[in-house]
């Protein structure tokens, strides 16, 4: 259903130049396939969500390569042709409801607006359609909170109106940009139960960013993980969860909380994710890299470790690295 080849994003500077976002992200999402996007913060996964559905301001950002959706290039459209596809064919729940939503309309009429750029229907019929998805989201006496405005919502009710103003046109495609960071976890499981009730009913594929592990091993079928910009490794989720191939997901994973009966020091990868100005050469990865050679200072190809897995390192093959499970 969707492909992206090549994807490099680029933000132009103010004094010229450009600074690299992302270089050459290639992945793809099937029909009905979960896909998680992991990683640091700071690594592109937000920016390469926004850059699917071109939301990225154009008079400061470069794309390069392809967005193919059902083989058509998005990023050749015309802005009319993506208005029709953003929305309907493609929905995005946004990171932070309070600045998505519009704090001068309610919630319903919000939602309905979505309903009735689509569809030809009544604004009475996109009422009903928003109190419908309102309460698909577990929002209580939605024919009531229909009517009210976002601050009269928690942060936690705001991320479900965004998923209900999302989910409103049933889309092929579904970008959730860490849709469950702001609910307590029994709402969590609420919305990962749904999101992934949608996707098995209807085909509906799914590109989940986020950092809970847990929710992506619980949701998705892939994994997928971002570093500095780059597609570290692309894989089944059980086989990335349990036998990973890039050293970088394996220290994601072992930095996990685990209930031990014994005290312990809580592994983590030392330093931090390097500035998009001052990106290394070679490996991106190997000055926090406790497997680093010389011949990580060489650039990394992405190579297939096993049927479907494939790791951007090249010691991928040689490397037994702990999972989550071990």
């Amino acid at each position: 259903m969707l492909e992206v080849r090549d994807l490099s994003i680029s933000f132009r500077l103010a004094g010229g130049g450009r600074v690299n976002i992302t270089r050459k992200l290639n992945f793809r999402i099937g029909a009905g396939e979960r896909l998680g996007v992991v990683g640091e913060s700071g690594c592109g996964k937000t920016v390469t969500g926004l850059s699917v559905l071109r939301l990225l301001p154009e008079a400061h950002v470069q794309i390069d390569g392809q967005v193919l959706f059902e083989g058509q290039d998005l990023l050749k459209l015309p802005e009319t042709g993506m208005r029709a596809i953003r929305g309907r064919d493609i929905a995005m729940i946004f990171q932070e409801p309070m600045t998505a939503l519009d704090p001068v309309f309610t919630v319903g009429e919000q939602i309905a607006e979505a309903y009735r750029t689509h569809f030809p229907v009544s604004r009475a019929e996109a009422r009903e359609r928003a109190i419908e998805g309102l309460a698909k989201v577990g929002i209580p006496l939605p024919a009531r909170r229909v009517d009210e405005y976002p601050h009269q919502f928690s942060g936690g009710m705001r991320q479900r109106v965004m998923i209900a103003m999302a989910l409103v046109c049933e889309p092929r495609l579904l970008i959730a940009d860490e849709p469950t960071t702001a609910l307590d976890v029994t709402v969590q499981a609420q919305i990962t139960d749904l999101l992934r009730e949608l996707s098995e009913r209807a085909g509906t594929a799914l590109m989940f960013i986020t950092h809970d592990l847990g929710v992506v091993a619980e949701v998705c079928t892939r994994m997928v993980t971002m570093y500095a910009g780059e597609v570290v490794e692309d894989a089944p989720v059980d086989d990335a969860l349990v036998r990973p191939r890039h050293p970088y997901t394996s220290g994601l994973l072992r930095s996990l909380p685990r209930l031990t009966p014994h005290r312990g020091v809580l592994p983590s990868i030392r330093g931090r994710v390097p500035s998009p100005s001052e990106m290394p050469g070679g490996c991106r990865f190997r000055a926090r890299c406790d497997h680093a050679q010389a011949a990580c200072g060489d650039e990394q190809v992405a190579t297939t470790v096993s049927p479907g897995h494939v790791a951007r390192c090249c010691r991928a093959a040689e490397l037994d690295l702990p999972g989550v499970v071990a």
